[in-house]
């Protein structure tokens, strides 16, 4: 299967969806509401980039704390779904979810037809990256190269993190999974430290949702 070169948008996901082969947008498509934040983060980059997405995890934090004093005390996990348009990494995503669904407890990530976020996969010169806003919506792209360099799970597990409201910790250790590729490729850990699975429950606690508004996913190899 062919896959077209993902475009950055930060118009939202409608965008992203149609450009990927194997999902059609519903009617009306999907967009993340231009109040939320949304943010694109590689899974290499400079100690730059960690005031962007610092400014991005505070922002979702915000939203979450408003959200939760509105929600009031909510017991249930919240259910975030996800859609794979990337058949190569099929086993790297399985273990991620596995792996996030066995380290948090306040949200847990599903497969499913009627998805908040997907998957896609094929060749980029920034290699993987999310494109999301922190509440479970966006897509992440794989990239076949860089997983060849890096461990394909923690790239996955890392993305993943994001999507879930995780900022990059470019020069934090191999034993934080948002360090990312900072730790080099030598690093395999896939999985969120301590502090990361306090931060991920703390977003999602009260039952914080995503946004409600998804997309058919199809298949059309």
């Amino acid at each position: 299967m062919s896959h077209r070169r993902i475009l950055t948008s930060l118009a939202g996901l409608a965008a992203a969806a149609l450009a990927v082969p194997g999902i059609a947008a519903a009617s009306p498509a999907p967009s993340v509401p231009s109040s939320a934040p949304t943010h694109v983060s590689t899974y290499t980059g400079s100690p730059q980039d960690e005031a962007a997405t610092k400014a991005f995890y505070d922002a979702v934090m915000k939203s979450a704390r408003a959200k939760q004093a509105k929600a009031g005390n909510k017991l249930a996990a919240v259910t975030v779904t996800y859609a794979v348009d990337a058949p190569s990494f099929a086993s790297q995503i399985s273990s991620s979810t596995s792996i996030w669904n066995s380290s948090v407890s306040n949200v847990r990530l599903v497969e499913g037809s009627n998805y908040d976020f997907y998957y896609t996969e094929g060749n980029d010169s920034r290699g993987s990256y999310a494109s999301t806003d922190g509440h479970g919506s966006g897509y992440i792209f794989l990239d076949y190269a860089q997983a060849q360099e890096y461990d394909p799970v923690r790239i996955t597990a890392h993305e993943t993190g994001h999507v879930l409201g995780l900022p990059d910790h470019y020069s934090g250790p191999c034993s934080e999974l948002m360090s990312g590729g900072g730790p080099g490729p030598s690093c395999t850990n896939p999985y969120p430290d301590a502090t990361e699975r306090s931060q991920v429950n703390s977003l999602w606690a009260n039952g914080f949702a995503g946004f409600t508004t998804k997309a058919a996913f199809h298949t059309s190899r």
